[in-house]
């Protein structure tokens, strides 16, 4: 997987439980000591990041160490500072003879479900496509795989509501100026309205550029050799790239070590070995990275740099 670092995004997703913020933050302390500025970013409710890297993180760039930042992103408060944000906008858009009525529908379109996704991807979206400055790389250790897919697949349903906006918008300028006996209307061209779709357009399409360039972005995949975690990654497998992002590497954790005895661990050892061969047929083909079990947990820095080092096939040294 060393040829991932050469990415300008990583997401690393799978089923919760099999240890993708292990895999995102070595992964991110790889790409660190070969040389390149990374940003790790946590966008799993149940955040663990900080605890692994041993610093307090929130909702802004933390140093780690010099050459890796981290954040973690908490939905509740990216909808907070999205919909503080978007009724500041909304002020500045309509006139007072319809602000009323336009806040109102807002408010009430606030409080629908799905907001809080709707501000996390916009936050991620800016991330990927403005990130830091400085930054090579951006890491991202996601929620489980359903919510992931849900937010890697925005692009595209945003862009068609957005499409949809932005036409309603225009032919409704155009009806009001060829009302006020305008002809050919240039009324759009000076629409704060539809100028403010349209910068979200460009955006959005500038977001499902980066995600759907195998040079510039990859999905790993963690999985563990059991049978829920193979059928959760062949889905998402099948759904990433339907929608022409790239998987650049499958991550096979927690792999028991050879030479253990006892009716347990032989009993496990062949199940183990049962679902390996599985993967290794139903994703033929892939780059997948072996991680064993370790005798502890990972959860200091020099225990990450040991999962590195299976992840990218090489000792790590420091630089």
């Amino acid at each position: 997987m060393r040829d991932l670092l050469t990415r300008r995004v990583l997401l690393f997703g799978g089923k919760g439980g099999v240890g993708k913020t292990t895999c995102a933050a070595a992964t991110a302390l790889a790409a660190r000591r070969q040389g390149r500025r990374v940003l790790l970013v946590s966008t799993d409710p149940a955040h663990s990041t900080a605890d692994i890297l041993g610093v307090p993180l929130g909702p802004e760039p933390a140093e780690v160490m010099p050459g890796l930042n981290a954040i973690e992103l908490d939905a509740e408060h990216e909808a907070s500072r999205f919909l503080t944000a978007a009724r500041t906008q909304i002020a500045t858009l309509f006139s007072p003879a319809v602000l009323a009525e336009v806040t109102r529908q807002f408010e009430l379109a606030a409080s629908m479900p799905g907001v809080a996704d709707v501000a996390l991807f916009d936050r991620m979206a800016d991330l990927i496509v403005n990130p830091p400055a400085g930054t090579d790389l951006v890491v991202f250790d996601t929620a489980p795989t359903g919510h992931t897919l849900r937010l890697l697949q925005m692009p595209e349903s945003l862009g068609a509501w957005m499409t949809a906006l932005a036409a309603r918008r225009r032919a409704m300028v155009d009806g009001q100026d060829l009302v006020r006996g305008g002809g050919a209307s240039t009324a759009t061209a000076d629409d704060p309205v539809l100028a403010s779709i349209e910068r979200r357009q460009v955006r959005l399409r500038a977001v499902r550029e980066v995600l759907t360039d195998a040079g510039r972005s990859a999905v790993v995949l963690v999985l563990m050799a059991e049978r829920l975690p193979i059928e959760e990654t062949s889905r998402a497998l099948e759904t990433l790239e339907s929608a022409g992002i790239s998987v650049g590497g499958i991550v096979l954790n927690r792999v028991l070590p050879e030479g253990l005895y006892g009716d347990f661990y032989r009993g496990r050892a062949a199940q183990e070995k049962r679902y390996r061969d599985e993967i290794a047929r139903r994703f033929a083909g892939r780059v997948v990275a072996v991680v064993p079990q370790f005798e502890f947990d990972i959860n200091r820095l020099p225990d990450l740099e040991r999962v590195a080092a299976h992840l990218v096939g090489e000792a790590l040294r420091e630089q």
